[in-house]
């Protein structure tokens, strides 16, 4: 059984192997039998030499990397790629890692804001292998692995907010996310660009109920704007009153104004205004 010594510093050339940050030294030789079917392999590739070439090159592109295992073990230097690389027959095996951001929905959540309003949330990931070595070996899967642990996230960040903060500060939820998917990520060589906020769902019964309110609250609004407007203008019209006492002839003025503006519309009645102080004398008989 290998035994391994777990080291702090990066990795060399003398059989460490990175993955999530932490060196992995194998203490133990690969055996006599590793030795052996290692010598078979070379020399059966020698025996059906140039056909043995087909078998032994490999081209990863330009986007992936190959991990490549020596009977078991991880082989040095890291994953391989783009381009060609070489294996040995039967005892060496590998796995290409998509290098490409990929991106996936998080499915629905069903979430019990902090001031106890039920909603359902979607949500939007964008993530790359930043390690293919770490993806390979530190998780079995990581791309599903990444999937679950975004819909823990989702719950249990939106689960501290209120419905007001849920609606209108999507952007510091989606970078509150990033961050703790990042640091969770980290160690299976997994980078998270980016997450957003898709949908957010209320109850029907609830989107009436802040419908109602908001129509009562734009209604309030109106009346007081419409108050103001009129208490304006009765301000202005004291104001024009004011002037207009200071002058006699200003209201003739008006007046002679007030018929031009009849007459310009084509009417047949035209009013008098009657001072009131000629029909005082019949009010006192």
């Amino acid at each position: 059984m290998d035994h391994y010594q777990k080291q702090n510093n990066h990795p060399n050339h003398s059989g460490q192997h990175s993955a999530g940050g932490v060196s992995y030294t194998s203490t133990d030789s690969p055996g006599l039998c590793a030795f052996i079917l290692t010598l078979i392999s070379y020399l059966l590739i020698v025996a059906t030499f140039p056909f043995s070439l087909c078998l032994c090159i490999k081209v990863v592109q330009e986007y992936e990397r190959a991990v490549i295992f020596r009977l078991g073990r991880l082989l040095k230097g890291g994953a391989k790629g783009p381009g060609i690389f070489f294996i040995v027959p039967c005892i060496d095996s590998y796995r290409k890692v998509d290098l490409r951001t990929v991106s996936f929905d998080v499915p629905p959540q069903e979430i019990l804001s902090l001031d106890s309003v039920p909603v359902s949330v979607e949500a939007v990931i964008y993530m790359r292998v930043r390690d293919a070595t770490a993806a390979e070996t530190n998780v079995e899967d990581y791309s599903h692995s990444t999937r679950l642990l975004a819909a823990t996230t989702l719950r249990n960040v939106l689960g501290t907010r209120n419905l007001a903060e849920i609606l209108s500060e999507r952007e510091s939820i989606s970078a509150t996310m990033q961050s703790s998917l990042d640091d969770a990520t980290d160690p299976w060589g997994v980078k998270v660009e980016r997450v957003e906020i898709k949908d957010v769902r209320l109850p029907v019964q609830l989107q009436r109920a802040m419908a109602a309110e908001a129509e009562a609250a734009r209604e309030a609004r109106a009346k007081v704007i419409a108050a103001e407007g009129e208490q304006r203008a009765s301000r202005a019209l004291k104001e024009a009153a004011e002037v207009i006492n200071e002058s006699p002839a200003a209201l003739q003025l008006r007046y002679l104004q007030t018929l031009s503006s009849i007459s310009a519309e084509k009417n047949s009645t035209i009013v008098f205004p009657l001072p009131i102080d000629i029909i005082k004398y019949f009010i006192k008989e």
